[in-house]
């Protein structure tokens, strides 16, 4: 995985979502767009402090979330 330098987490921003660069622009939202067949170019039309990367980031940031497995403990 690598790492991800424009992804924050921060429970006083957007309530602990992870946004980007520590601005109220949740990855959910760009996630949101993308999978509505927005453009990267219309998102950063919509959002001119945004940059391609912090897209492309948002995608591998979903992409590892997605690759997760949650594995149940076990009481003793």
């Amino acid at each position: 995985m690598q790492t991800l330098t424009r992804i924050t987490w921060n429970p006083e921003v957007m309530g602990g979502k992870p946004c980007i660069r520590g601005m109220r622009v949740a990855v959910g939202t760009i996630l949101g767009l993308m999978a509505a067949g927005r453009s990267e170019s219309e998102i950063l039309t919509a959002y001119p402090y945004l940059e391609a990367d912090d897209i492309k980031e948002s995608l591998a940031y979903a992409a590892w979330r997605v690759d997760e497995i949650e594995v149940p403990l076990q009481s003793v």
